[in-house]
């Protein structure tokens, strides 16, 4: 093969350089920051090596989760908001030393209150030992789509812990949570096409479907490309408004109706108004599809989420979910009916087309449904680090996302800086992820917080925020600097 003109690439590079340059002026061009992780060299006495070992209280090891350390170039980097590619290579004490090339840095401690690793599942060793058991048995598995080759007994049993804890007839596992999404919408725009012989179908044959203002960017990506298999029509309701959807519902003649809501919205932290909710259900016949990604296995008395928090279970006819936070591993889900499964499965393009979730990764998926059911304190553990967030700034937040809106990209930029500086790792949400001038820190609890770290964390945070201007909180309120 003959390679390109070298005219070619300049061009190219030119151009890349010039979108890089637009991106920088917009202030949307993004760093990655990389997180230096050691060995913690926690001793568990292995016994027998299939026992299923669960904890009635906070062991060394989880606080493994929040506690995490940076290189000082790193720091320096993101002090300054300079773009990063991550390849400043970050290595402990001991590793790497006898390696050409390699600096020794020094690393700063932080605090993280940044991720979803919300129950601190993601260093359990019950969890840890079913994936390397898994890999030390099998690798990785067979590398290929689960309709090819990548299904095995251990998706088999994730999808049936899943479906059990969700209270529906089945499940289908995807690669990730997004996947999951788009695979829904996509199975959703085909099938009026399909009711309608594989035709155009007619506005009366469609779908419509309701989706809330501020869904996650699967669910709207999702619809984009339900859309453009013209099977769909899309109303976008206003945030929790139940007037407006009751409106739209009421004026809209189709018989295809579907609400589609994260039951916990990842950016303002609340709730969606699921009572509510399966009221409308019961009066226009839609068909209620939740994204549960922030509620399974922290709400509910089993983990079960939010529809199991409140007492609507029923009223759910699909829920998606994620084993990538507060399971503390990684994949998407998909609990519905075997019908919709089956129909999700031959018409949902990012399940169809994508390998499947390596078998280490579902064995220790499975682990963490068990524990994050069995070990109830950790629900009740950060529940009590919600009631600390109240207690000590006044904030009535309702749920462990906690959106502090600042206002302008500067001021979420230096309130993020300020809390670097003090040991904690939070971060800036900035345009496109929120609108402009919405920009906020977005802080996110855990169960393996302490009191302490969340009385540190208020401290830091009163030098910058202004606790006062918050003590109407809602969706629309905003923390000052």
């Amino acid at each position: 093969m003959e390679a390109s003109p070298p005219s070619t690439v300049l061009w190219w590079d030119k151009w890349v350089e010039e979108a890089l340059t637009t991106l920088d002026s917009l202030r949307v061009l993004r760093s990655l920051r990389p997180i230096c992780l050691r060995s913690q060299k926690v001793v568990v006495d292995d016994g027998d090596d299939d026992a299923f070992e669960v904890f009635d209280e906070m062991q060394q090891w989880d606080r493994s989760s929040v506690e995490v350390e940076i290189g000082e170039n790193t720091f320096r980097k993101w002090m300054h908001d300079t773009p990063s590619s991550g390849e400043e290579i970050v290595y402990g004490t001991d590793a790497g030393k006898d390696e050409p090339g390699v600096r020794q840095e020094k690393f700063k401690k932080l605090i993280l209150f940044s991720g979803n690793d919300y129950l601190g599942l993601s260093s359990h060793p019950t969890i840890g030992k079913a994936a390397s058991k898994a890999a030390l048995e099998h690798g990785m598995g067979p590398r290929g789509s689960a309709l090819i080759c990548g299904y095995t007994n251990y998706h088999r049993q994730l999808e049936s812990s899943l479906a059990d804890l969700k209270k529906k007839e089945d499940c289908l596992l995807c690669p990730t949570g997004f996947a999951a999404n788009m695979a829904l919408m996509t199975a959703i725009g085909s099938i009026a096409s399909l009711l309608a012989g594989n035709s155009t179908p007619s506005d009366d044959e469609k779908i419509a479907i309701f989706s809330d203002a501020l869904n996650h960017a699967s669910i709207i990506d999702g619809i984009r490309l339900a859309d453009r298999q013209k099977g769909v029509k899309v109303y976008i309701y206003r945030h929790c408004d139940m007037s407006h959807l009751n409106m739209l519902l009421s004026n809209c003649s189709m018989k295809r109706k579907i609400v589609v809501t994260d039951s916990l919205f990842s950016m303002d932290g609340d709730f969606a108004p699921m009572v509510e909710l399966a009221k409308l259900r019961k009066k226009h016949g839609f068909l209620l599809v939740i994204d549960d990604a922030h509620g399974t296995f922290v709400c509910g008395k089993n983990g079960g989420g939010v529809a199991e928090e409140l007492n609507c279970e029923k009223d759910v006819d699909i829920c998606i979910g994620t084993l990538s936070k507060a399971a503390g591993c990684h994949g998407g889900f998909i609990a519905c009916s075997k019908t919709w499964k089956l129909l999700i499965q031959s018409r949902g393009r990012s399940f169809i087309f994508s390998t499947s979730t390596p078998v280490p990764v579902a064995a220790a998926a499975h682990a963490a449904v068990r524990v994050a059911i069995s070990e109830t304190w950790r629900r009740k553990a950060i529940w009590s680090r919600v009631k600390d967030f109240h207690l000590l700034t006044g904030i009535p937040v309702t749920s462990h996302i906690i959106s502090l809106i600042v206002g302008s990209e500067d001021k979420a930029l230096q309130a993020s800086r300020h809390l670097l500086q003090a040991g904690f790792h939070v971060t800036a949400i900035r345009p496109p992820t929120v609108p402009p001038n919405s920009c906020r820190l977005r802080v996110a609890l855990s169960a393996v917080h302490t009191r302490e770290d969340l009385e540190n964390l208020a401290a830091a945070l009163s030098s910058c925020i202004n606790f006062q201007d918050t003590r109407i909180y809602d969706c629309n309120s905003y923390a000052r600097l």
